[in-house]
């Protein structure tokens, strides 16, 4: 068993967690941490899966989350997606979009099971990169009946199309060029390399695949997106077992996201309710204008004035707990 001291988060003693164990429908086992509001075995409780950002384990912000959650009465669990964290899974520091939502409904398999919870009142948050998951999962897996995300990625647009989708077709063209060739060097080498997943270029325009150089200390001169995920994943929340500035991911990953996008079902969530948290000033916040504006009513957006990205992964001055309360009550 876990000692909880693994967890980069303040740990509320009157909420009890247990870690758990679950299967998805491909035999991959996850690991995840439940978490038990005060009475919980006394009634049948709504319950709220948690797991992101992308790269991160529920020891960071899913587990956060999961705990502020069952602060507020519902039964909560944060998980590590496959091949990540303590979840199963063969290679180690990849990732699939389907793969990825299929957890999320193996963690409603799972709750659902629960004793202690309502089958009918399930709801689910995607934090950064997984946002896109969960708003796929709650696309067809209408047992969720609610669904939030913070700080939204979608990982497939942004591997495929770069930050505000500045690929040019040159750039994508040289792109798949490069996984092509990695493909036959993994192949090769009965190895899977780690790479850039999200791609850039130098200035004769070839492409930047290196795996992320991690600095002991922030870098002289660092913009203000590299210093905010570095201060999180580096410094106040670093954990041995995330992906984020600890290691890379392998550097055919992009592969799965450029063949299979995310939230192509996003309309066919209503009339199920959508809330969309973003910061004012995050980098990302146009992932979650677009996913508004594809989405179906009942559906909601929160800019939360001041507030950047890693601000909605531990920031409590600037999460909107309040608002996540009342959707989650008003709709489970």
């Amino acid at each position: 068993m876990e000692n909880k001291e693994t967890r980069t988060f303040r740990i509320d003693p009157s909420i009890e967690m247990k870690p758990v164990h679950f299967k998805n429908r491909f035999g991959i086992e996850l690991a995840g941490h439940l978490y038990l509001p005060e009475g919980y075995a006394a009634k049948k409780n709504a319950a709220i899966i948690a797991a992101g950002p992308f790269g991160a384990v529920k020891e960071q912000a899913a587990g956060l989350y999961a705990q502020q959650f069952a602060s507020m009465g519902f039964v909560s669990l944060a998980f590590d997606p496959s091949f990540g964290g303590e979840s199963g899974g063969e290679v180690r520091s990849t990732a699939s979009p389907d793969i990825f939502t299929e957890d999320y409904s193996a963690a409603v398999d799972y709750v659902g099971l629960l004793d202690c919870v309502d089958r009918e009142r399930i709801g689910a948050v995607g934090i950064c990169g997984l946002s896109g998951m969960a708003i796929t999962a709650a696309g067809t897996d209408t047992r969720i009946k609610a669904v939030a995300t913070l700080s939204m990625y979608d990982m497939s647009r942004d591997m495929s199309r770069g930050h505000m989708d500045y690929y040019t077709g040159e750039q994508r063209m040289k792109i798949k060029q490069y996984l092509s060739e990695q493909r036959w060097r993994d192949a090769e080498s009965g190895t899977y390399a780690l790479g850039n997943h999200e791609i850039g270029f130098d200035e004769a325009g070839n492409p930047l695949t290196a795996a992320m150089e991690i600095p002991e200390e922030l870098p002289e001169g660092a913009d203000p997106v590299f210093t905010a995920f570095f201060q999180y994943y580096a410094k106040r929340a670093r954990h041995p077992r995330a992906v984020n500035f600890v290691s890379s991911w392998t550097a055919t990953m992009p592969v799965s996201f450029w063949n299979f996008p995310l939230m192509t079902n996003i309309k066919e969530v209503s009339p199920r309710p959508i809330l969309l948290i973003a910061g004012e000033n995050a980098h990302s916040r146009y992932y979650s204008e677009d996913a508004y504006a594809a989405a179906q009513e009942p559906k909601e957006l929160v800019i939360v004035p001041g507030a950047d990205h890693v601000d909605l992964y531990d920031n409590f001055e600037k999460i909107p707990f309040d608002k996540l309360e009342a959707f989650f009550k008003n709709h489970l």
